[in-house]
């Protein structure tokens, strides 16, 4: 049966550069799609940037240039350095786009006229030197949970924990260094807390497609820290609003305030999907209606989880929409053991690595060789990504074919031999169905053991029949055909393995 799925990754903001840490999700995410549809599969991979918010307004402001003129800049150089890992959308779009702005008040509406906004008079942090509210993102402080130095106004990036910007330990303005002042503000708040009995069911729950659950085990335990247990739940209310100036969509019926940018980014999932729908003819609404059959995972990065699995399935619940089937979250890229560094040389962009004239599928094929299904952190270290490509991708892999090719070219005019049925054939299209099954559950590191291990059951068969000597034997010219056949279907069938890691290369093979 032919699945239909809408695969997301997180959306890359718009004012920075795109580092390695970013391709580690964006990677795992389209090896994943690429198997789906190498199963036939009816599967579209929608993202973009990530556009609104003070930061953006800030650096544009610096540049001295429109906030749309940079966000568009950045947006073709992400794409770029996406594509140059052979990262392949089928929409890269912009949460700064009529269709995330119609989406976006839609669902406000939706929510509001379901009871779940509410606005309030609150008091907020204002930068007495820039003559602004700060954002949460501008203030900094001590995290009032762990005591984290210098984290940000909305949450703990040591523990995870969010918060109010006024509940920050000895807050500091990001903008100018100032201690901010309180001043009163109206804002709008979504009833996160309301949600909390349908958020319970969802988090535990399971989609109805393969009865998996909808987060994997780390992360439902931290939902049931956040949650709350019984009836009883610690969520509060989700504070919606900025104030002006604000880079984004304002709010209906509400002058100078502004949606909170984690309102419009994640419904630029929709956004760009819908854009692609438009273009080429696909039912959005059979994929986000409430009582949708399709499937619809995010692969998102450990630090975002909340935003993902509390606040965006109860927004999409609350206004009339399907909550997402999965939530797929991973760990941090550290290099060499440690936290990527711009002073230690280990802070690795996309650009840097592909302007070095490296191959993308050398660290496609590394980062997918440590990635699993867990939430846990992979370590990028360089001697061992060098020995692993050449061992692997180089001395295991591509070997096979550079020992067999030449004397299929040379000695039988390019033809194979029919070799199906084969013993060593029937060994490697015996582990389809579970290298199938690892891809499927994102065990990207156990179907690239498994995958290797056929490779070196291949160079076994090689080191026994020994082709270059068949070749300088009389009467041998069957028995080399046979043994080169073998191998040159044994590669094809690797290569069909591969397929969803290297792209170009099995391309290349396939010409």
């Amino acid at each position: 049966m032919t699945r239909k799925i809408l695969v997301t990754s997180a959306l890359p903001y718009a004012n920075g550069s795109i580092h390695l840490g970013h391709m580690v999700e964006h990677i795992q995410t389209d090896v994943w799609v690429r198997f789906q549809k190498l199963r036939g599969h009816e599967c579209h991979y929608c993202c973009a940037d990530d556009t609104h918010g003070t930061p953006v307004m800030l650096a544009a402001q610096k540049q001295g240039i429109a906030p749309e003129d940079m966000i568009a800049k950045v947006r073709e150089e992400h794409l770029a350095d996406f594509t140059g890992f052979l990262i392949g959308y089928d929409n890269y779009y912009s949460t700064h786009s009529p269709e995330n702005k119609q989406f976006s008040q839609d669902i406000y509406r939706a929510l509001k006229a379901n009871g779940k906004i509410e606005s309030r008079v609150i008091e907020q942090l204002f930068d007495p030197e820039k003559q602004m509210f700060l954002p949460d993102r501008f203030v900094k402080g001590e995290c009032p949970k762990c005591h984290a130095q210098d984290q940000y106004g909305d949450n703990c990036e040591v523990c995870g924990t969010t918060y109010s910007p006024t509940e920050l330990i000895n807050p500091y303005s990001a903008v100018s260094g100032a201690k901010p002042e309180l001043r009163e503000s109206e804002h709008f708040f979504f009833k996160l807390g309301e949600c909390a009995d349908f958020l319970k069911a969802w988090t535990s729950g399971n989609n109805p497609h393969d009865g998996k659950p909808h987060l994997q085990p780390e992360a439902l335990n931290k939902m049931k820290e956040w949650l709350g247990e019984g009836e009883e739940t610690t969520l509060s209310d989700w504070d919606i609003s900025r104030d002006a100036p604000y880079f984004g969509f304002e709010i209906p019926d509400a002058p100078g305030k502004y949606f909170y940018v984690w309102l419009d980014a994640p419904v630029g999932y929709m956004a760009s999907f819908k854009n692609l729908c438009d273009r080429i003819g696909i039912d959005f609404d059979e994929y986000f209606k409430a009582d949708s059959q399709t499937e619809m995972y995010h692969f998102i990065g450990k630090d975002i989880l909340y935003f993902h699995a509390l606040f965006w399935p109860a927004m999409l619940h609350f206004s009339g929409h399907r909550a997402p089937t999965g939530v797929y979250a991973h760990g941090f890229l550290t290099v060499d053991g440690q936290k990527m560094s711009k002073s230690r040389g280990t802070f690795i962009t996309a650009k840097s690595y592909l302007e070095q004239g490296l191959n993308p599928e050398w660290m496609r094929y590394y980062i997918a060789a440590k990635l699993n299904s867990k939430i846990e952190d992979i370590d990028l270290n360089l001697q061992d990504f060098i020995s692993r490509v050449n061992s692997d991708l180089v001395g295991k892999y591509v070997n096979i074919a550079a020992r067999a090719s030449g004397f299929i070219a040379k000695r039988f005019e390019g033809r194979l031999k029919d070799v199906s049925g084969s013993a060593l054939l029937t060994k490697l299209a015996a582990e389809s169905d579970t290298i199938a099954e690892q891809y499927e559950n994102r065990e990207y590191a156990r179907a690239l053991r498994d995958i290797m291990a056929l490779a070196d059951t291949v160079n076994e068969y090689v080191d026994a029949n020994k082709p270059w000597e068949l070749a300088k034997q009389e009467g041998q010219d069957e028995r080399l055909h046979e043994v080169c056949s073998e191998l040159i279907n044994a590669f094809t069938m690797l290569t069909a393995y591969l397929a969803p890691v290297l792209p170009q290369t099995a391309a290349n093979a396939a010409r």
